[in-house]
C-alpha cells in the first residue's frame, strides 16, 4: 500500500458515518478508524490514489461542517506505517528530531515530508491520544539530516497553521529512546 488518506472530524458520530461512507464509495483498506482526544474522530485509509481521493472527496462534500483536516498522500514513505504502530525503534539514538502539531492530519503529512527530505529514521507517530488532540512524531539520524528533515516537516505542517513546535536534540541521551516506544 503506497497511498493513504485521512479525515479528522470534530464529531464522533460524523466520523463513524464518514468511515462507512468512505468504505461504500471506494475499494479502500481501513487502516484506523477511532476516537481521538478532545472528542474528535479520525479515519485513515489506504489503497490506490484514485480510490482514496474519491472516498475523501465524498466526506468533504457530505461532512464539510465537521471536518477539521484531511489529506491524500499518493506515495507515502515506508517508515510511516511502522511508526504509527510504534514498531520502528532504531537500535541506537543519534540526533533526535521532534515535530508537534495541533492536528493528526498535518502531523502525518509533515512526518512524511520529513522522511522524504533527508536520510532519517522515523521512530514514532503519536496521534492525539492523551495529548489533548495534538500529535507528534520523533525521528533520528545524524544532526544535519535530522535538522533538514525537521525543517521540511515543520514547513509542511506550518502551511496549514498547525505547527506547535519543532526541536532538534543533537547527541540525544539513549534513555530517551526507552521512553518513546
Amino acid at each position: 500500500m503506497s497511498a493513504i488518506g485521512l479525515i479528522e472530524l470534530s464529531s464522533v458520530a460524523a466520523g463513524m458515518q464518514s468511515a462507512d461512507m468512505m468504505l461504500k464509495t471506494s475499494a479502500i483498506d481501513l487502516i484506523l478508524s477511532r476516537t481521538i482526544c478532545a472528542g474528535k474522530y479520525m479515519v485513515l485509509i489506504g489503497g490506490d490514489v484514485a480510490s482514496i481521493q474519491a472516498a475523501v472527496d465524498v466526506v468533504e462534500e457530505e461532512q464539510a461542517d465537521a471536518i477539521i483536516d484531511t489529506f491524500v498522500i499518493p506515495s507515502v514513505h515506508p517508515d510511516i506505517f511502522p511508526a504509527l504502530n510504534g514498531t520502528n525503534a532504531p537500535p541506537e539514538l543519534e540526533a533526535l528530531g521532534i515535530l508537534e502539531s495541533f492536528s493528526v492530519a498535518s502531523l502525518i503529512e509533515g512526518a512524511d515530508e520529513a522522511c522524504k527530505a533527508a536520510d532519517v529514521k522515523m521512530i514514532e507517530l503519536r496521534l492525539a491520544m492523551a495529548l489533548g488532540g495534538k500529535a507528534f512524531c520523533t525521528l533520528t539520524g545524524d544532526v544535519a539530516a535530522v535538522t533538514s528533515a525537521v525543517e521540511a516537516g515543520a514547513q509542511k505542517i506550518g502551511e496549514k497553521g498547525m505547527l506547535v513546535n519543532k526541536v532538534v536534540i543533537p547527541n540525544a541521551r539513549p534513555e530517551l529512546l526507552d521512553e518513546m516506544v
